[in-house]
């Protein structure tokens, strides 16, 4: 109970690491379940290959009925194996840039709202329109049509809200996962808002998508969209790549794809706006990106991910706001397999429950610093030996074959609308005496960041 009631206070990510600090490596959090703080164990627990399998926490993510299975709460290690090997292609960075001006299209809605907010002074939350920004992003890639929040300003249809009440489900059911079918039960009498209309709207646009293509001549435009693709895998292989697959896809794209990036995207903002000393940081960077732009920013012209990866300072930001703020806040749980394993120096017996926190991970002073609990870009190009062993330990998207599939759309989305921001615009943390609020229900989200902005 002492878990649940850690996590259910919406904190733990701060919980767990001040454990780690004041014990030691190995953290008993609850009985048999262990957090741990160990470079070498995440070849051990993650690795390719290892038979630690999701522990029964994931399962309160996913549907109640097991045979309705996703590619982030699938705990069959085979089956997920070949869930991923279907639709890995389409994640490949080489894949993702034919649909970048999708990311442009957002981006310049973007940019267009933040002109307007200069203009009228607006104070804006950063993390509310990031979250805008991603999810109208997310669903243009995924489905070639947004959901309106750029447009609207707001929450579309609750998503946002209803998100963030599955989340909640998430991670306090799942200590207690046999839990999961009852509470679910009981959430649907009650009318709890659901995340059903991501599957809705997901349906409604493959059935539209698919009755185009069965009234068309020629065959799919699969480049155009994930959907275009998905479809295109079911029509050469139907019994192996099935409608349902091709929902669960978009389903997940959408679901999970603009919490993480919003938070990471506010993130990077955050330490760069947090004191004068970031400021000028921002200023360095600010720099790099005039410098590969002729020192102005095009209005229709948005930075093309090629250009924003010659950026070294640019690639340090983001490397550091994902080590200072990962999105999730929990331990990646896994189950040990059949003859127990030697980790951090100790024995697990089979079945205990092992994992590792990435804000926990993120703060171990042996591999980044005694100044670890500092943002400083720098870090990650003083000393190339160095930098390759803290990218090891970085592991804000999973590790191993449970690497966030999604890693290289969040990737090109923050890496072209970051320098975006910091060419174009002053941006200012409206009230430098109030402390960041985080929330942790599995995503670690900033709650009260609000921000002037003016044009530059």
């Amino acid at each position: 109970m002492w878990y649940l009631r850690s996590v259910w206070r919406g904190d733990f990510e701060k919980v767990n690491s001040r454990l780690h600090q004041e014990l030691g490596p190995v953290v008993r959090i609850a009985p048999n379940e262990y957090s741990l703080d160990d470079v070498n164990a995440i070849k051990v627990i993650y690795g390719h290959g290892s038979q630690f399998i999701k522990a029964p926490w994931y399962y309160a993510g996913g549907h109640p009925d097991p045979s309705r299975y996703d590619i982030f709460t699938d705990r069959d290690i085979k089956r997920h194996a070949e869930t991923r090997r279907r639709v890995a292609s389409l994640y490949s960075m080489t894949s993702l840039v034919r649909m970048e001006q999708q990311v442009d299209d957002c981006a310049h809605r973007m940019i267009t709202r933040f002109e307007e907010f200069a203009q009228t002074k607006t104070t804006i939350n950063l993390q509310e329109w990031c979250q805008y920004w991603a999810f109208d992003t997310i669903s243009l890639i995924t489905v070639a049509k947004r959901f309106g929040f750029l447009d609207s300003g707001s929450d579309q249809m609750g998503l946002i809200r209803a998100i963030n009440i599955y989340l909640i489900h998430n991670a306090n059911v799942g200590i207690y996962s046999e839990w999961h079918p009852i509470v679910s039960y009981f959430e649907y009498l009650l009318g709890v808002p659901r995340i059903e209309y991501i599957f809705d709207f997901c349906q409604h646009q493959i059935d539209e998508r698919s009755d185009a293509i069965k009234t068309a001549t020629g065959d799919n435009d699969g480049d155009g969209d994930f959907l275009g693709k998905l479809l295109n895998m079911h029509l050469q292989a139907p019994d192996k790549f099935t409608m349902y697959h091709i929902l669960m896809t978009c389903a997940a794209n959408i679901g999970a794809g603009s919490d993480t990036t919003s938070i990471t995207m506010t993130a990077i903002m955050y330490y760069l706006m947090q004191n004068p000393e970031m400021y000028k940081k921002a200023s360095t960077l600010r720099a790099e990106v005039d410098e590969k732009r002729s020192g102005k920013a095009s209005p229709n012209n948005i930075i093309s991910f090629s250009e924003a990866q010659s950026m070294p300072y640019l690639q340090a930001c983001i490397k550091e706001g994902l080590r200072m703020h990962p999105a999730t806040g929990l331990p990646l749980a896994r189950v040990v397999p059949k003859g127990g394993a030697n980790i951090c120096d100790r024995y697990f017996p089979q079945g205990a429950i092992v994992g590792i926190n990435t804000w926990v991970a993120h703060r171990n002073t042996e591999v980044f610093g005694g100044d670890a609990d500092s943002y400083r870009p720098e870090r990650w190009l003083e000393d190339p030996e160095r930098a390759s062993r803290m990218e090891k330990y970085l592991i804000a998207f999973g590790a191993g074959a449970r690497t966030c599939i999604g890693k290289n759309i969040s990737l090109l989305e923050i890496s072209k609308l970051v320098p975006e921001l910091v060419q174009r615009f002053d941006i200012e943390i409206a009230d430098h005496s109030q402390e960041l609020k985080t929330e942790n229900v599995w995503f670690v989200k900033q709650k009260n960041l609000r921000v002037n902005i003016s044009l530059r």
